[in-house]
């Protein structure tokens, strides 16, 4: 369990079941899924400010509860995605579906920078439609910034500031 919560805090990023069996040293998906759920159930049960989640996708993730965002902020050497990236996918999951040309146009021609950081990230992805590709949010996205679908219109609309360049 200890080799798993320290993955888990090492990592800063969700971990598939599969890095979870690495991290235990076992070649059993179901007894990773169950000492990582342990560790969860520790973890929530005896911290104040960090929670470990299991995703829709499987994975699990080592992060600060949400109430304590704006406090720890501050204290940050640097951010996981720097503002202009932020304000790229922004700007691209509220427009999305939509191609780099068009995210250029508005962001300027850091914005292929900016997609290749969010493509390893994988909170967006991309199709080919033709000889371009169209870019769009992933599930990933969704769950980390904790936006439901239904509402990712609405809150990206009136928080988030998309069309100057950074």
């Amino acid at each position: 369990m200890a080799r798993v919560e320290a993955a888990l805090y090492a990592a800063g990023k969700p971990l598939s079941v599969r890095d979870i069996q690495t991290a235990a040293g076992t070649n059993s998906a179901s007894k990773a899924v169950k000492i990582a759920r342990e560790v969860a159930k520790r973890i929530n049960s005896s911290m104040q400010a960090l929670e470990v989640i299991e995703l829709q996708d499987g994975s699990f993730v080592m992060q600060l509860k949400l109430k304590y965002n704006s406090i720890v902020r501050k204290f940050a050497d640097k951010p996981f995605l720097s503002n202009g990236v932020l304000k790229t996918l922004s700007c691209l999951a509220y427009m999305q579906p939509v191609s780099a040309k068009q995210l250029a146009e508005i962001r300027g021609s850091q914005v292929y920078a900016h997609l290749k950081l969010l493509l390893q990230s994988e909170f967006i992805k991309y199709e080919k439609v033709g000889k371009n590709k169209v870019y769009r949010t992933t599930k990933k996205f969704q769950e980390y910034f904790a936006i439901d679908s239904d509402e990712r219109a609405n809150i990206l609309k009136s928080k988030i500031p998309i069309l100057e360049k950074a």
